[in-house]
């Protein structure tokens, strides 16, 4: 008698566990969809900044990788864009940063660029939501292209911008 309790008891246990997996794969699709429709758009960079971003080989190439996330269309795809952002970040950051450009806002810009990266990576890995780490990745990365307009755009003298005392 307990032999065949026994038995029954395996066989409901195995098939209960047939169903649930399907039933998260949708959910997780749907929070990927919610996550991605509102996604704030990228500040264009001045025409004076773009000239020298131009040349910048490793921004273009982080700058071409941040366009995907607007074009991934799933959890999977983003995953790889954020892969491909943390390498060509700090490739960025090893190179050398034009002149106009190779100053502590613009590094500080980036670092924290790097910074909410990572956030959305550790989110993504620990299967949470990352809408709130992705929102504010894409303000680091505005704020990183304002920097560039602000220094390209800055009327001060350099004499002015060194001189500590004033």
């Amino acid at each position: 008698m307990s032999k065949i309790i026994f038995f029954l008891f395996i066989v409901t246990l195995v098939a209960s566990c047939k169903d649930a997996p399907s039933d998260i794969a949708t959910v997780h699709e749907s929070r990927w969809e919610e996550t991605t429709d509102s996604l704030p758009t990228k500040i264009r960079a001045d025409p004076k900044a773009q000239l020298i971003l131009n040349d910048w080989r490793e921004y273009s190439a982080l700058d071409k990788s941040f366009d995907k996330i607007y074009t991934s269309e799933n959890i999977e795809d983003f995953t790889l864009v954020v892969e491909e952002l943390i390498e060509n970040q700090n490739k960025m950051e090893l190179a050398e940063y034009p002149e106009k450009f190779n100053i502590p806002q613009i590094k500080g810009r980036q670092k924290l660029f790097k910074t909410f990266v990572l956030k959305t990576k550790g989110d993504l890995e620990y299967r949470q939501n990352p809408k709130e780490s992705i929102l504010q990745m894409i303000t680091a990365y505005n704020d990183l292209r304002n920097q560039f307009n602000v220094e390209v755009n800055n009327t001060l003298s350099e004499e002015l911008r060194a001189n500590e005392e004033n």
